[in-house]
């Protein structure tokens, strides 16, 4: 009786290890055929990823990675998951990425991020001697408190080592001076304080007596614009007047009279010089004298 209880429980142990096995078989197959596998090449680091990191698109878990692996002194070769479902094509780039308080921990995790950069939305294929479809890779990015902690360290140090090249004996010394000058500079203000009070007082008054000073220059312009040229323009308007009168009158009838003057100066000196030869004229006249013997008519 005992044997054979102790018969059935081995066979229900043996049929339920070839259940499972069989179970767990079906399940690896179904579960295999709803992801592809890819490959993924980098030279940066990729310190704290490991196997069954997340692999996300658009920030939606999409699969694993399934191993990590060195290929050479300057690569990295990584292997990764990914269901089937999620659009990875020829345009799709992984990017390692870091988060949280640090790149290793509890703390923090890298994973990998798939986006889209372009706009070839091919499928992947398979390249001559790879055994998977490679995806593109994107420079990594570190986004975790440690190392912005280093970051800020360095350029800490970087900074104090600009400040000591720069803040040497010579500038520190200047820089004294500069402030000492600064220093005498306002001791002087401070102590003409009411020079400059009465400055200001007077530059006040003086900047009130410019409104009448205007006011006056503003009329003085107006009386110009309105009376003066005016006034002007009428005078050069008469005087233009007075030129063409002179011009066309008074000019030719002088022309004239000078030109009776010439004739009768002429006349005048025809009668001197007659006289001169003859002074009977004056007496006689200028008749004919008789014809002499010998004269003919």
């Amino acid at each position: 009786m005992r044997n054979d209880i102790n018969t059935k429980a081995r066979f229900a142990f043996v049929a339920f290890l070839l259940v499972s096995t069989v179970a767990g078989a079906v399940w690896y197959f179904f579960s295999g055929s709803q992801y592809a596998t890819y490959q993924i090449y980098t030279q940066d680091s990729v310190s704290g990823l490991i196997a069954d990191a997340p692999v996300e698109f658009h920030g939606v878990e999409v699969g694993k990675v399934k191993s990590v692996r060195l290929v050479n002194s300057h690569s990295v070769g990584i292997v990764v998951s990914i269901e089937k479902t999620a659009p990875v094509t020829s345009a799709s780039v992984a990017t390692i990425t870091s988060r949280g308080l640090a790149t290793r921990g509890f703390t923090g995790y890298v994973y990998i991020s798939l986006e889209d950069v372009g706009i070839n939305s091919r499928p992947l294929t398979t390249r001559p001697g790879e055994p998977y479809p490679i995806i593109p890779t994107a420079p990594s990015k570190v986004v975790t408190l440690d190392t912005t902690i280093n970051q800020v360290n360095e350029n800490f140090q970087v900074m104090t080592e600009l400040l000591k090249s720069i803040l040497d004996t010579k500038t520190i010394a200047s820089l004294k001076q500069s402030a000492d000058s600064l220093q005498q500079v306002t001791t002087a203000l401070a102590e003409n304080t009411n020079k400059l009070n009465s400055i200001v007082a007077n530059t006040e008054r003086a900047s009130r007596r410019f409104k009448p000073l205007l006011q006056s220059s503003d009329d003085a312009v107006r009386a110009l614009q309105t009376q003066i040229l005016p006034q002007a323009h009428s005078l050069l308007q008469s005087s233009d007047d007075t030129v063409s009168a002179l011009q066309t009158q008074i000019l030719p009838e002088a022309h004239k009279a000078l030109f009776n003057l010439d004739n009768l100066s002429s006349s005048f000196t025809d009668l001197a010089t007659k006289i001169n030869r003859d002074p009977s004229i004056v007496i006689r006249g200028t008749a004919q004298r008789p014809l002499g013997p010998g004269e003919g008519k």
